[in-house]
């Protein structure tokens, strides 16, 4: 085991306490900066909680509680941090609600108190929820003509077909457009509670310092139980290729995504599918899809894989854009290589190399106190202890040719993926690409 492993966060330097009202607390010093972060998650405030017909309610609502409390207005909250040269936000993603925050440590209390009102007095104030919903509806507009996007969209829709992993950037904007005052305080109401929320922080406090100002400012917030996590039934890649196509007139690019279910971040085997994700097509470094697709072929503007690693079975995805009429040929060779790769798995010398990044890069994630308190939310989320990153290299360096053979073989099966691709109409560059067969496209 490397040298540096002392440097990183461990149950030696690392408070963990949970207060009697729910709340993880974690904290860890670094006096290097005057500054602190605040990094945590709400675990049961997530998209898998919109109701039907209302997709977008979790993200609406994570977005307006800096939009007015009982105590401050909008303005009030945002000239607060704006005096301490601190910032504060939320966001809602598929599971939970992120929190990220960063402040002078002098001025922590402040900017917990902002977070204790935020998270449990907001008011959601009529003209500012019209406000909001008015940019998200901007924001879904612009999403609708973006060709990464809609190809992603097509691409884990048909993957997750019936899915709660599966839904559209159209449902999201029909729920918008729907949604009430009443249902942002219906949802703040169910899903916000101390319970099970994790609070990380990471600066120039000592630990048991940070403890004692989390408990003064949300210690005596009570609330019920939360929700119980939403049911995700099994899926599995489809029994043969489907393609579905966006065309977005006037583009100049077309974006391919092709995707399979890929492992949760609890898998047993995620670690040899990481690995086995870098050998394919870590971005930055091209990887096999982007030395054959873009760097051999000169077909890509970029060419790369990525693997989501969360809470459930997130996707697996090859992400290119081509233009337009290199579509049928970018294609081809990304099949051909995605085939390769699920026969034959990686080499030795491929496996030696990704472990030596990933096992390097590690010190740089963890030089910054934000990077640190991403990682022990990380390790407080998927209940990976708190050596984990001691014990990272050793991990890495057990993990062999065959156990990366076999994860890819668990999630990657020859043409059972989908493919959304967005980008000028078929028509367009007809002449450049033979149509599929019936069976091959799913509208």
């Amino acid at each position: 085991m490397g040298s540096h492993t002392s440097t990183l966060p461990g149950p030696d330097d690392t408070l963990r306490h949970v207060l009697p009202n729910g709340i993880v607390v974690l904290a860890r010093a670094n006096f290097a900066s005057p500054s602190v972060v605040v990094h945590g998650y709400l675990p049961q405030a997530g998209a898998l909680h919109d109701p039907p017909g209302k997709e977008g309610l979790a993200e609406f609502t994570a977005s307006m509680l800096l939009r007015g409390t009982h105590r401050r207005s909008h303005q009030q909250i945002f000239d607060a941090l704006e005096s301490m040269a601190a910032n504060l936000g939320f966001a809602a993603h598929t599971h939970s609600v992120g929190i990220r925050g960063r402040s002078l440590a002098e001025d922590l209390p402040a900017l917990l108190e902002l977070l204790a009102e935020a998270l449990r007095e907001p008011t959601f104030p009529e003209d500012e929820v019209e406000k909001r919903r008015g940019q998200v509806l901007t924001g879904l507009a612009i999403r609708a003509q973006d060709t990464a996007a809609r190809a992603a969209d097509a691409a884990l829709n048909a993957l997750y077909d019936g899915h709660p992993y599966g839904r559209s950037l159209a449902q999201v904007e029909q729920g918008v457009r729907s949604l009430t005052r009443a249902d942002l305080q219906a949802f703040h109401a169910r899903h916000y509670t101390p319970v099970g929320m994790v609070l990380v922080i990471v600066g120039a406090i000592a630990p048991d310092q940070a403890l004692e100002q989390v408990a003064a400012t949300l210690g005596d917030w009570h609330g019920p139980e939360p929700p119980p996590a939403p049911h995700l039934p099994l899926v599995a890649p489809p029994p043969h290729e489907v393609r579905r196509e966006v065309p977005l007139p006037g583009k100049s690019q077309t974006d391919i995504v092709l995707a399979t279910v890929g492992p949760s971040r609890f898998a047993a085997d995620y670690l040899p599918a990481a690995l086995g994700n870098s050998v394919l097509g870590r971005f930055g470094m091209m990887g096999r899809i982007g030395e054959v697709v873009r760097e051999q072929a000169g077909l890509a503007y970029y060419a790369y894989s990525s693997l989501s690693g969360g809470p459930g079975p997130g996707p697996w995805q090859i992400i290119a854009g081509v233009a337009p009429e290199n579509v049928a040929q970018a294609l081809d060779l990304i099949r051909a290589e995605l085939r390769r790769f699920i026969a034959e798995g990686v080499t030795a010398e491929e496996l030696a190399d990704v472990q030596s990044q990933a096992i390097g890069s590690l010190p740089l994630e963890l030089a910054t106190n934000a990077g640190v308190a991403a990682a022990l939310a990380h390790v407080e989320r998927y209940r990976l202890g708190l050596n984990y990153y001691r014990e990272y290299e050793d991990r890495i360096r057990a993990i062999t040719v065959e156990d990366v053979r076999q994860a890819v073989q668990h999630y990657w099966h020859p043409g059972r993926w989908t493919i959304g691709i967005a980008g000028p109409d078929r028509a367009s560059r007809a002449h450049a690409e033979p149509s599929p067969k019936p069976s091959e496209v799913a509208s």
